[in-house]
């Protein structure tokens, strides 16, 4: 069966960053529910700021400190609504693909000295299991020309043109660097090869 997205209904969200529509998507990959939240029409439409924002749990709901997910997450909608238009796509692939069980032990793996990296392949996975099928098929469907990814890591942006989606610009979304997180952005900027601006003395 040929991969597909189907958008099943949208319904209008106002936030603390103004209206938005959130579309809910069904899809023939995973049994997953999978969302688009999107700022004004879209549709034809070059260099549209999106950003692809993969579930964290701890990050986004209960706002954990141990990681820049949940920062990101409400800096990209203040960038899209600054903008006047973009795309949120909110990927079900918690952990980095793991899911939250197995993060959440790898968790317990990082306070005993291991990085996010090593703890993940101690538990018999890659360091970053994602994919962005989905997201580019939720792209394509929204009918977006090209888009601006928000994003640090340039490995989404090869994986987003290998699925054929145009991507003109990267926008960079740094979040505030503190004793809780130091460490896994080190790990993200020194063996994830994501572009972050670290403190000299880090």
């Amino acid at each position: 069966m040929k991969a597909s997205v189907e958008d099943k209904v949208q319904t209008r969200i106002p936030t603390k960053h103004g209206e938005f529509i959130l579309h809910y998507y069904t899809n023939t990959i995973d049994e997953k529910e999978h969302v688009a939240f999107v700022k004004d029409d879209v549709a034809g439409k070059d260099d549209v700021p999106v950003r692809i924002h993969s579930e964290c749990f701890t990050g986004d709901v209960l706002g954990s400190r141990r990681c820049d997910c949940g920062e990101q997450l409400d800096m990209a909608l203040g960038l899209i609504e600054q903008a006047g238009c973009g795309v949120l796509i909110y990927l079900r692939q918690e952990g980095r693909g793991i899911g939250l069980l197995k993060k959440l032990q790898a968790y317990n793996l990082q306070d005993k000295g291991l990085d996010t990296v090593d703890a993940n392949i101690h538990l018999g996975h890659l360091a970053d299991e994602r994919q962005y099928d989905i997201a580019a098929l939720i792209l394509n469907d929204l009918r977006i020309r090209s888009i601006s990814l928000i994003t640090n890591n340039p490995q989404k942006i090869d994986e987003m043109t290998k699925l054929g989606i145009q991507v003109n610009t990267r926008i960079p979304i740094e979040t505030h660097i503190h004793h809780d997180n130091l460490d896994y952005l080190k790990t993200k900027a020194e063996r994830m090869r994501h572009l972050l601006s670290m403190p000299d003395d880090q």
